[in-house]
């Protein structure tokens, strides 16, 4: 190829700028009308077009995979040991150490770190970077948002994926109820669910039995399935072992698992010796060796256990509040509750609206139930104490939740309205001590701050169309989980108001307690003084009837007749005295003397005078034959019942 022109041109003059200069306009080009067109012009009128300078778009949607995330652990042992020790073998390490030890280089090593580890610990010692320089202000300013919550996560109980692993034990069609919640005790990022159908009549044949132990970080499907003999009604983290649950089964029984072992309960209490109805209650105790545990059923017992040796309870009580320690006089329990700071004492809530205190290291059976506290027209479904004021406790039943004081027996010191829907469960908040928890059958959760309002919640929220079932906080106060009726749990996140210690907030809860616990007080006092003012009434009017001697049916016969004619007679003289008063009225001058003036038509008053003596006359006779007539009567009737 052949270069035939080469264009060169100055670097500087690359890229210079257009130089523009003003000038006259200029005619290119004339085109003169032509009239011999003029004739083809058509006039029309207005047209209306659009032009559409938009590009033309579709709309395309993708779907990635869904990728489905397994949990995997590594078992991290010993390690640094050369290949010929063996780390189990103590002597073959105490060896190696002797010799490892004295070596020159390990020494010097040591020597050396020792200098910098010195140097660091003498720093911290100098200042403490994580020094709190206002640690007076503990209480944080409660920002001014509104009370709310939000969901974070929804567990149910089968999804797509857990639909096809257990098909076989859980299908969809039956669903069970999540009965009970128990949130893990360390990490609080796992969340034991006991799931069982408390209606009897629909309980079916191919009903699962299993319960579940759910990772919140990976909710596609249960971390352990737990599978016991009976569906679990209770279920509950040991809170010294986190690895170790116990559990209250539909059929009585009692069952604890170790998850380092897997699914299967490692014991389970015998039939024989177990409760005869559900275990609605099983809480772990306070104890050296922490493996013992009580349980309360609706069959009226309470026992206690020690999951080393499930083969008998190790201590009985029966819930007569005759204290008799009759079983068929027993109330059953519904909600056990217990409180770690008070390890003697603990309480039931039955079926019959009653709340039992007892004390379980009283000497005789009956001196463990102390008191009762009756306020609610059903079952208490729920029962707490408020973890920073111990002798106030709640407990939620029929449409109400009431707050109580042991000093008052016989009224609850705060209660709340009468709702539409049942309640059905309830717990107080970990963080502040003037919240509460409840949840209703119409699926509203509660949140009470009766410090901030007192006739209405400061926060209800719809959190499903079913029934909520359960409940449970965990220990931080700001996630509160509950289960529904139809084995959903929903988790929500407490707005920071809620969770949030306010400033003075203990001084005015303990200011509220005392003065409604006084006022209560006084007018348990008032009633009773009312209640002896009546007995002693009362048993006055007894005596004075025990008194009186046994009349014979004579003697009760003659004291009737004459108390008849008694009446007869006071009767009779009454008309006597209105009839001569009604003549003296009549006859305004008798008594005195007064002129006769006498009229040819009998008008004047000696004439009326007369006429009013002879009527006087005529009354007094037909009321003596009146009087008779009754006598005659009443001879008739006595005759006649004697003949009787």
């Amino acid at each position: 190829m052949e270069i035939i022109y080469v264009y060169t041109r100055k670097r500087s003059e690359f890229g210079r700028p257009c130089s523009f200069s003003d000038r006259p306009a200029k005619v290119n080009v004339d085109i003169p009308p032509d009239p011999s067109v003029a004739s083809e012009f058509i006039l029309r009128n207005p047209v209306d077009s659009y032009v559409q300078h938009t590009s033309d778009m579709s709309e395309h949607e993708v779907n990635t995979e869904r990728v489905e995330v397994e949990s995997r652990g590594v078992n991290h042992v010993e390690g640094g040991w050369p290949k010929d020790i063996n780390p189990q073998e103590v002597e073959q390490t105490i060896r190696f150490r002797k010799k490892v030890e004295k070596d020159e280089h390990y020494i010097n090593t040591i020597t050396h770190l020792g200098t910098l580890m010195e140097h660091c610990v003498k720093q911290n010692n100098a200042i403490n970077i994580y020094e709190e320089y206002f640690g007076e202000e503990e209480v944080a300013e409660a920002e001014d948002e509104p009370p709310s919550a939000k969901t974070i996560n929804v567990i149910s109980k089968l999804t797509s994926f857990f639909n096809v692993l257990l098909s076989k034990r859980d299908p969809n069609v039956t669903k069970r109820t999540a009965t009970h919640l128990s949130w893990h005790p360390d990490t609080c990022k796992k969340l034991a669910v006991a799931y069982s159908s408390l209606e009897f009549q629909q309980n079916t044949k191919d009903m699962s039995f299993d319960s579940y132990i759910w990772d919140l970080e990976n909710p596609n499907k249960p971390e352990l399935v737990l599978k016991p003999s009976s569906p679990l009604v209770s279920l509950e983290y040991n809170p010294k072992d986190s690895h170790v649950l116990v559990g209250g089964c539909y059929n009585g029984q009692i069952a604890y698992w170790d998850t380092r072992r897997g699914g299967l309960p490692v014991e389970v209490s015998t039939v024989e010796v177990s409760h005869r109805d559900p275990v609605y209650g099983a809480i772990w105790l306070q104890s050296k060796t922490g493996t013992e545990c009580f349980s309360a059923s609706t069959d009226g017992q309470v026992l206690w256990w020690d999951i080393r040796k499930l083969s008998e309870p190790t201590e009985t009580l029966v819930l007569d509040v005759t204290r008799k320690g009759l079983l068929e006089n027993a109330l059953g329990a519904v909600t056990l509750e217990f409180e770690p700071t008070m390890p003697t004492k603990f309480m039931v809530g039955t079926e019959q609206g009653i709340v039992i205190a007892c004390n379980r290291k009283a000497k005789t059976p009956p001196e463990k139930i102390t008191s009762t506290y009756s306020g609610h027209h059903g079952p208490v479904y729920a029962l707490a104490r408020n973890p920073f004021y111990p002798k106030i406790f709640l407990t939620v039943g029929d449409w109400t939740a009431r707050i109580w004081s042991e000093e008052t027996k016989e009224s609850s010191i705060m209660w709340t309205k009468y709702h539409l829907s049942y309640l059905t469960d309830g717990c107080w908040s970990t963080v502040r001590p003037a919240v509460f928890f409840t949840t209703r059958s119409d699926g509203t959760l509660d949140v009470w701050d009766f410090l901030f309002k007192q006739n209405d919640p400061s926060l209800s929220l719809k959190v499903c169309d079913e029934p909520l079932s359960s409940l449970r906080l965990q220990d931080n106060g700001c996630i509160v989980g509950c289960g529904s009726k139809l084995g959903t749990i929903t988790l929500l996140e407490i707005s920071s108001g809620l969770c949030t210690l306010q400033r003075n907030e203990k001084t005015l809860a303990t200011a509220m307690f005392e003065r409604e616990t006084k006022r209560e007080k006084i007018l348990e006092a008032r009633h009773r003084e009312l209640r002896l003012k009546e007995r002693a009434r009362s048993e006055a009017q007894e005596t004075e009837v025990e008194e009186k001697p046994v009349e014979s049916p004579h003697e009760v016969l003659n004291r009737a007749r004459r108390e008849f004619f008694e009446v007869i007679e006071v009767e009779l003289q009454r008309r006597a005295q209105a009839e001569t008063q009604c003549l003296r009225g009549k006859v305004p001058g008798m008594g005195r003397t007064q002129p006769q003036h006498s009229l040819p038509w009998g008008r004047g008053h000696g004439s009326a005078s007369v006429f009013q003596v002879k009527d006087r006359a005529g009354e007094e006779a037909a009321a003596q034959g009146e009087e008779s007539q009754l006598l005659k009567d009443k001879e008739e009737e006595e005759e006649e019942k004697d003949a009787a």
